[in-house]
């Protein structure tokens, strides 16, 4: 693209109080754009005579006919599969068999043979399989440049990521390079039988409606899920899949960064999106110092510790355990929520879990609409009775074993 001022030029200056760069400036009453105008578009739409012109290049029509089969990325870390993978496999079956297409699973990293065998297991018809030493590592570009290639050459009319680091990463880079949409952190996917697009639904303008999407003149369709959203797949016995081979050329290859060193993050703690069990605190714990309640509750349960955006915004416990839109998206056998009122932002990243249990004060608290059991009351009274009681349950099970 480019941008240019024609000779219509009034010098009126609204266009330098509109450029958010500050890349416009006025020379002998005519407005002049320097190079760091990012073509933004800005200008063009406030000048009252038209002055301004951006030249857009034309993208040639996409025949939606030639993209077909539904991928899912396989996003893995040192040869082990993320289990978002999984649930976009499960979901990805469902959309495929609605397209009479294939399920295919595009995989990239180092070694991965054995793995890319283990997913056909899974009622995955297809592997692309790139496997090339200097892939061992995720790397943004070496990653794009390598997706890019699979998608031009098998040309699939859906892929799927997850809503990981990596997933929100390499998503966006590929859509721009192939000149599709994406559409970020869905929480429901389905099929439009009568135009066959893909419908995809997130949240939006705060968690406050659920958007569904739709794009419709290009392809593939591009989405990231969320995890723990979607049902894990399960293993299909005597299921036939295949593993294709892509040859990559690693040599060409022109990356600007690399990867010196990887190290391993250290902790004791369960992380929330593997942990059966999850007691969270909200703004209603009170003090710092009260999440130790949180914490001694989800020891004795052998579960993980959550929190409320209010509660990692005042500091009491870092953003890891941040449950929510803006977190982490959970769905354990049973949730825990204390002192936590259940706005929609929270309830979004926690609402799939099989038991909730919600404590509170307040008996109108929202959270109360959404929770499997409720209790009412102060939890510095409440929880220190539930550890109370599971100890004194686990002393009663070890005397009757030892019996």
């Amino acid at each position: 693209m480019s941008i240019r001022v024609t000779d219509a030029c009034i010098g009126c200056g609204i266009c330098l109080q509109q450029c958010p760069f500050g890349a416009i400036e006025l020379k002998e009453n005519m407005a002049v754009i320097s190079d760091s105008c990012t073509l933004c578009g800005s200008c063009e739409s406030v000048c009252p005579v038209q002055a301004i012109q951006i030249e857009r290049e034309k993208q040639a029509a996409v025949n939606l006919r030639d993209y077909q089969d539904v991928w899912v990325f396989g996003e893995q870390r040192n040869g082990e599969i993320n289990s978002v993978v999984y649930e976009l496999i499960g979901e990805g079956r469902k959309l495929a068999d609605k397209l009479g297409e294939q399920l295919c699973v595009a995989l990239i990293g180092s070694q991965l043979s054995a793995a890319a065998d283990d997913l056909l297991q899974y009622g995955v018809n297809k592997v692309y399989l790139v496997d090339e030493h200097e892939l061992s590592v995720y790397n943004d570009e070496s990653y794009t440049s390598v997706m890019v290639d699979l998608i031009n050459s098998y040309q699939p009319s859906i892929i799927l990521l997850g809503a990981t680091t990596i997933g929100r990463s390499l998503g966006p880079r590929v859509a721009a390079r192939i000149k599709t949409g994406l559409t970020a952190d869905c929480t429901g996917l389905d099929i439009d039988q009568e135009t066959q697009n893909l419908l995809q639904t997130r949240p939006a303008f705060g968690g406050n409606i659920m958007a569904t999407i739709v794009c419709k003149n290009n392809r593939p369709q591009m989405a990231t899920v969320r995890p723990r959203v979607m049902n894990a797949a399960s293993p299909i016995n005597g299921f036939q899949g295949k593993v294709q081979q892509h040859d990559f050329d690693t040599s060409e290859l022109t990356m600007k960064t690399r990867v010196l060193e990887v190290i391993e993050e250290m902790t004791e703690l369960i992380k929330i999106e593997e942990a059966d069990i999850i007691v969270s605190g909200g703004r209603g714990v009170g003090t710092p110092g009260n999440f130790k309640l949180i914490a001694d509750l989800a020891q004795a349960l052998g579960g993980a510790v959550g929190a409320s955006r209010a509660a990692v915004d005042n500091g009491w416990i870092p953003y890891a355990h941040q449950v929510g839109q803006t977190g982490k998206t959970v769905g354990p056998k049973i949730y825990i929520a204390c002192g936590i009122s259940g706005a929609v932002q929270h309830l979004v990243g926690m609402k799939s879990s099989d038991v909730i249990i919600a404590i509170n004060k307040d008996p109108e608290a929202p959270i109360f609409n959404h929770a499997t059991f409720g209790l009412v009351g102060d939890l510095n009274q409440i929880i220190p009775e539930m550890i109370k009681k599971i100890k004194q349950g686990r002393i009663k099970e070890a005397a009757a074993t030892s019996e």
